[in-house]
């Protein structure tokens, strides 16, 4: 497994060296991490090649890769084709992935973090959920400083305000 592993993380880290970012690698290693710790391992079967597209285009899924207004973006096929994998096996591949690691399109887990123009990472996904808000944020100390001086205002601040200050358009 650990041959298979690291096969598919080569071609991960290479692909998201030359199309995409480091954020889509590190995810990508994540989620092979994910998969090569399942028992029976589905990696076991099927070529790497397979694999490593199929872990990508469902990250794409994830995080609308997809989409052209978004950055970075490519089309499903041409993902596909560069790592020489059928349209129709990647998209297999990429929803096997997704049942087996129960992932959701919504999913924290795997949703790459944006970053405000001072460089500050952040995370927007939609959840409703209120005890897995409360153990995602708990020892966030930044966080806990910011709801603290939050509680001690008096005004709102509207939502175009909030994306302004965060350089969100």
């Amino acid at each position: 497994m650990f041959f298979t592993y690291h096969s598919i993380v080569r071609l991960t880290d290479d692909f998201c060296q030359r199309h995409l970012d480091q954020e889509y690698a590190e995810l990508a290693r994540k989620m092979a991490a994910s998969l090569a710790r399942k028992r029976p391992s589905p990696l076991r079967n099927g070529a790497p090649e397979t694999w490593a597209c199929g872990i990508i285009y469902a990250l794409g899924k994830v995080n609308s890769l997809f989409d052209k207004t978004r950055t970075p973006h490519m089309k499903a096929d041409e993902l596909c084709r560069l790592f020489g994998v059928s349209g129709s096996a990647g998209s297999a591949k990429a929803r096997r992935i997704m049942d087996i690691l129960k992932i959701r399109l919504t999913d924290p887990k795997w949703h790459r973090p944006g970053k405000t123009k001072q460089g500050k990472q952040f995370l927007l996904a939609e959840i409703d959920d209120f005890e897995l808000e409360v153990e995602m944020l708990k020892n966030s100390e930044e966080f806990m400083a910011f709801l603290d001086e939050r509680s001690k205002e008096r005004a709102t601040t509207s939502i175009e305000e909030l994306r302004k200050e965060l350089g969100i358009n």
